[in-house]
């Protein structure tokens, strides 16, 4: 096995270990120390984020250390918790003690911010709607492509074999049902009959439905399952990155632009005496260094000039709908991924 997937399946058996210690609020964690400060005065803050972020926030959290130091003199300690997006979501609200959030849809923070842990306006305390990176969804095949899968339209065929997430607890499979549903209802002009009728078709080729993306991910790509996986872009990057004979990334003609979001959890840090770090420590994320570091590792970077400084690396040309297509998180979820919507209505049926 190669060092990237290897490393990626790694930390994967190692969270399930310590997630015998969080089971009560539901994280999976790769440290298992308390927010605050230690006995020798290293601040200890927590990033309870989403399930591909593990290796961006290792690089990101050395970074954000080496600036801690420069600046105050002091060490700080990152606590990284990856899981499905809105598991870990929950998990908050059950009371993991989270300083600061990195999830993956803005719906998963505003659920935290209901449970009166996150102030009213997170959206706007940092930049870009507070999402200092973005992400598109893509198809990851088998090196040759033999299924012939070139857009959504073939997703839909006998025989195709997908992977992907779960709506239901995975923040990247929102994301992918809603560039579905965009791309099939331009191609039947908004008629709900026949766009339903396409995503019906397309998840009943769905295999396997892993609870989180890394989880999907590792399904295909460690497994050996499926024909396609519908996958983050990051995710796709990573793995052709680490096995380019085996793996190709597609560009549908039609994907969405993931915008995960990224919010201090107010309650948490106010208790932990965590506030003014937890804020910096989100700020530093647009900073150009992290910017660098966030391109390197798959995710758009917010930075339009550093974003095209790797327009190598992403398609930058892809036809991009966005969450405002769908009238909002609150709107997207009512219609489609809440109890008894059409999510539920084409997968159960």
């Amino acid at each position: 096995m190669n060092t990237i997937i290897g490393k990626r399946i790694a930390s994967i058996a190692l969270a399930g270990v310590l997630t015998i210690g969080l089971s009560a609020c539901g994280g999976q964690s790769t440290g298992d120390s308390g927010s605050g400060a230690s006995d020798d005065g290293t601040v200890i803050i927590t990033n309870v984020s989403y399930d591909p972020t593990r290796e961006l926030y290792q690089a990101y959290n050395e970074l954000f250390k080496e600036h801690y130091k420069e600046e105050t003199g002091n060490d700080i300690e990152i606590v990284q918790s990856h899981g499905g997006s809105g598991g870990q979501a929950r998990s908050v609200v059950e009371g993991a003690d989270a300083d600061v959030v990195t999830l993956a849809l803005a719906h998963d923070i505003t659920l935290i911010e209901q449970a009166g842990l996150i102030e009213e306006g997170w959206l706007d305390e940092f930049d870009k709607n507070s999402s200092p990176y973005t992400s598109t969804i893509v198809f990851l095949v088998r090196k040759g492509n033999e299924k012939g899968i070139n857009d959504w339209d073939d997703l839909t065929k006998d025989g195709v074999d997908i992977i992907n997430p779960d709506p239901k607890s995975s923040g990247g499979a929102c994301w992918n049902f809603l560039a579905a549903w965009e791309y099939a209802s331009r191609k039947f002009d908004n008629d709900e009959d026949a766009v339903k009728d396409f995503m019906t078709k397309l998840y009943d080729n769905v295999t396997v439905m892993d609870s989180g993306a890394r989880g999907a991910t590792t399904t295909f790509v460690e497994n050996g399952q499926g024909d396609v996986l519908i996958a983050w872009e990051n995710e796709a990057i990573a793995t052709v990155t680490e096995y380019p004979d085996e793996y190709e990334i597609i560009s549908p003609s039609v994907s969405i632009l993931a915008q995960p979001s990224v919010a201090i959890v107010d309650e948490n840090a106010k208790k932990d005496g965590t506030e003014e770090v937890s804020k910096e420590y989100l700020e530093f994320l647009y900073t150009d260094e992290a910017q660098q570091i966030i391109g390197e590792n798959g995710y758009r970077p917010s930075n339009e000039e550093i974003l095209n400084s790797f327009s190598d690396k992403f398609d930058l040309d892809m036809e991009l709908c966005t969450i405002d297509d769908f009238g909002g998180w609150d709107a997207a979820y009512d219609t489609f991924f809440n109890d008894g919507a059409i999510f539920d209505e084409i997968y159960s049926h």
